[in-house]
């Protein structure tokens, strides 16, 4: 339960934060006030610490994991979206004016002249928080949002010790493996770029 929490709140978040850092860059929307608020979006959102939605959530949708894997995908939304977005204001001109020099459209030049360039980093920033996630779905699980947070307070409110040694092995091997996993998809990425 904790994995998938972290899983698809990293999921949902992404999937939310390309178009979102698409519009907070400056190189692809130069209107100042557009681009301010939507910055400014980004920073609220990021400005409240997971564990605060995940009360938020709670109180909305009661305690168990949809809570938690609401309060991730909200608290990475506005992080993943800055990051996409400066990923995306770092682009090389010269790749983007090679497409459009082709006749290509707006569409095209984003498909094949700024992805091929920004799709490694935001892979590589997904998998980043996806593991991260799953340490912080931890302990939203200690404020009742699900995973096995819960069973850890659980076991550390009536002193069972060896439990919560295990609990926390277990954690820590889940973790070192999404590591292991990131690793070898970002090289194969980086690799690979286009496929």
């Amino acid at each position: 339960e904790t994995l998938a929490m972290a899983f698809l709140g990293t999921l949902l978040a992404s999937i939310a934060a390309v178009p979102l850092g698409f519009l907070g860059a400056k190189n692809l929307l130069p209107n100042f006030l557009l681009h301010f608020s939507i910055r400014r979006f980004f920073d609220f959102i990021r400005g409240v610490d997971s564990l605060i939605w995940a009360l938020i959530f709670i109180s909305v949708v009661g305690l168990g994991p949809f809570a938690g894997v609401m309060a991730i995908a909200v608290s990475d939304l506005g992080v993943l979206a800055k990051l996409f977005a400066e990923a995306i204001e770092n682009v090389d001109r010269e790749q983007i004016e090679g497409v459009r020099s082709t006749g290509a459209g707006p569409i095209q030049v984003i498909r094949f002249g700024i992805l091929p360039q920004v799709f490694p980093v935001m892979l590589s920033n997904v998998l980043y928080y996806f593991e991260s996630n799953t340490r912080s779905a931890t302990i939203l699980g200690v404020v009742g949002a699900g995973g096995i947070g819960m069973q850890l307070a659980d076991r550390i409110r009536v002193n069972n010790w060896d439990e919560v040694g295990f609990i926390v092995l277990m954690i820590l091997g889940a973790v070192a493996l999404i590591d292991t996993l990131s690793k070898e998809i970002r090289l194969r990425t980086i690799q690979n770029p286009g496929g």
